[in-house]
């Protein structure tokens, strides 16, 4: 290990000797690679970032020097295992699985195993760059990786205090650390003070546990006038418990026994979720209103979603109160995930966390916290609530996306196919190949059950992505399939919002029939109000029908509801066209360089980013974009322009939209 960031950053050479470079700005860009990853970053955005204020060309150049004195250390050769590699567009440090401490710990971490998560805990330092100066104008590009390092930590103090062998155990010794750690840097880190109430109750100092208990408590109700979890309390009162009746104290992950639910049926291998009731931790009844009713608001909302089975309220609501192990729950209730949360006041104000946990393996999938005020307590429910489902779906999606992958390709069924159609198309970079790939799985999984609705839906969207970026061989029969497998999609998911949202894109995008896309879309909505895909793609067909104003409203829903998903190129791009319908044209380049950043290959972003240049003046800007796109798509022309044009019904979008190509150089 070679580079480490947690706990500060130290970087040592391949000959083994400290590296220092040449300004603290290089150093921080060195560390953002590092957490990068082989994904890297565009150069646009690093320079922008790191040297704000410059203009783009001196920005280059300092981000140009700043890459010459990381080289200088770490230079790039045929055995090198740590280097510098890009091109004009991207940068990104490659490194071995076992240079940074930040894979180590993430490795460690979800393998799970006691002795991983011991030696997590030792590497585990101090948080992300602890002791480094970061300028205020990189607080937004670094929060995100020191909250996420953070919140890991606490899970995993919590995760090894919970699977301690014998006392006095190297693991036992790693937890205790890590746990005296988090509360060096922040005494109110309630998982850390569980950790060691559980230490000493292994140990047999059940009066040492009790008094970490009361300085948990203390702590607490000090800065956050807040009573501790139900779980930490419950680990006080078993104390207490067993120092009245004189029992052996039992195994430190116990806690009070649930009655054995009768376990709902589901069909198939669906993912199924169960929502527990959030903890009030503040005592204020009105706040319990308020959570067991967000609760309620979240199971409603995640029911709309077809394809996930969700266990009612009422069998949730069983554990209401009580101390449990989440393996436990998955058990009795026969669900894949679990969320869980909690309510919490601090004077005015109002946070709520949640969590999605993996039942088979504790793991944590996703955890968020979201903050208001008491005045305005109830009309955060349904955004809350909404937040939250929006956040989990697409991570309950990706995680069974994962399963699927694990499984054996000889035993793979309809669902199977369909999720590895998934990953091909939506969680990669658009290529023809990558197209083609998913098309296959789907028509796989159309082959294994001829009525699953959102596999046509799925297939059908891959001819649009042929026919956005010109990969149609032969056009008439591939729009005549593409309509077909939408017409289907429709007609089998009548009820699903899924299959609407993505078979009604089809039919007004390849099929041009705007009036029955928007009747589709319409209905997914009101079928499934929080579904984020289905208003990306509302955004689409409102600018085409020429509501741009709706357009935006909803692509920008869209991205508050799911804000990492991996469509979130395409409600970019539905910006800038929203924007480019409205003669916008300065916002619709905008937008339009937001989807390319997250999509380099977008054709249909560089068309609206070249259009927007030329009507806005810029044709030196708009002949570069043009420049780009022929080399993407070498035989696009003004003359086959409609093959890919959306279907606008305002005949001025349309002319705009080839006149502003024209201009930018396109050719005849």
């Amino acid at each position: 290990m070679r580079i480490r960031l947690l706990g500060g950053l130290e970087v040592t050479s391949p000959e083994r000797r400290p590296v220092h470079f040449a300004t603290r700005k290089t150093s921080l860009l060195f560390a953002a690679l590092v957490l990068a990853g082989r994904r890297g970053h565009r150069r646009e955005q690093l320079s922008e970032a790191f040297w704000p204020g410059r203009s783009n060309g001196q920005a280059r150049n300092s981000l140009r020097q700043a890459l010459v004195d990381i080289r200088r250390s770490f230079p790039t050769s045929r055995d090198a295992t740590l280097y510098i590699d890009g091109n004009q567009e991207a940068v990104a440090l490659i490194a071995g699985p076992d240079e940074t401490d930040i894979s180590i710990f993430d490795r460690k971490f979800e393998e799970g195993r006691a002795a991983d998560l011991a030696f997590a805990a030792d590497l585990y330092r101090g948080g992300v760059l602890a002791g480094e100066t970061i300028p205020e104008e990189l607080d937004e590009w670094f929060g995100p990786y020191l909250d996420r390092y953070q919140r890991k930590a606490l899970q995993l103090v919590d995760r090894l205090s919970l699977a301690l062998p014998t006392p006095g155990s190297t693991e036992e010794v790693a937890c205790e650390g890590l746990a005296e750690r988090l509360l060096a840097s922040d005494p109110a880190a309630e998982a850390a003070h569980r950790a060691l109430i559980r230490i000493y109750a292994h140990r047999g100092q059940e009066n040492v546990a009790l008094r970490q208990f009361e300085l948990c408590r203390n702590v607490l109700k000090k800065q956050l006038d807040a009573e501790p979890e139900a779980q930490t309390s419950s680990l006080a009162i078993s104390l207490r418990s067993r120092e009245r009746t004189g029992h052996q104290r039992p195994e430190p992950s116990s806690g009070v026994a649930v009655p054995a639910l009768a376990v709902p049926m589901r069909h198939d291998d669906q993912p199924s979720i169960a929502v527990l009731p959030f903890q009030n931790l503040s005592g204020d009844i009105e706040q319990e209103y308020f959570a067991d009713g967000m609760v309620e608001d979240i199971v409603t909302a995640l029911a709309h979603f077809r394809h996930l089975f969700v266990v009612a309220r009422n069998s949730s609501f069983t554990y209401k109160g009580r101390s449990i192990d989440i393996k436990q729950v998955g058990r009795e209730l026969g669900v894949r995930y679990v969320v869980e949360g909690s309510v919490r006041r601090a004077g005015d104000r109002l946070r709520i966390a949640g969590q999605l946990i993996d039942t088979s393996t504790g793991a944590y999938l996703w955890a968020d916290r979201f903050d208001g005020t008491l005045a305005e307590m109830f009309d955060l429910q349904d955004q809350i609530a909404s937040s939250i489902v929006g956040a989990i779906t697409p991570k309950v999606e990706e995680a069974e996306i994962e399963r699927a992958k694990r499984k054996p390709t000889e035993s793979l069924d309809a669902y199977d196919y369909y999720l590895r159609g998934l990953a091909a198309f939506d969680r990669t970079i658009t290529s023809r190949s990558a197209t083609d790939d998913a098309l296959r799985l789907f028509m796989k999984a159309i082959d294994r059950d001829p009525e699953f609705a959102i596999a046509h839906a799925r297939a059908a969207r891959c001819y649009a992505t042929r026919k956005s970026n010109g990969w149609m061989v032969d056009r008439a029969e591939e729009i005549a399939e593409a309509t077909r497998l939408a017409r289907r999609a429709v007609e089998l998911g009548r009820d699903d919002a899924i299959a609407l949202s993505y078979g009604g894109y089809v039919l007004g995008y390849v099929g041009g029939d705007l009036d029955d896309s928007a009747a589709c879309i319409d209905r997914a909505l009101a079928l499934n109000p929080n579904l984020a895909a289905a208003l990306g793609v509302s955004s689409w067909v409102r600018a085409c029908l020429g509501e741009p104003g709706k357009a935006v409203e909803h692509a920008a829903l869209a991205m508050r509801l799911s804000p990492l998903d991996p469509r979130l190129f395409a409600w970019q791009f539905n910006t800038g066209l929203a924007y480019f319908c409205a003669r916008h044209y300065d916002e619709a380049v905008a937008w339009a360089g937001k989807s390319l950043r997250h999509q380099p290959n977008y054709v249909s972003a560089m068309r609206v980013m070249a259009a927007g240049h030329a009507l806005a003046g810029r044709l030196s800007e708009a002949q570069q974009m043009v420049a780009r796109i022929c080399a993407f798509d070498p035989l696009l022309r003004l003359s086959n322009l409609a093959e890919v044009l959306p279907p606008f019904y305002r005949p001025d979008d349309r002319s705009r939209y080839i006149e502003g190509l024209r201009k930018a150089g396109l050719p005849d």
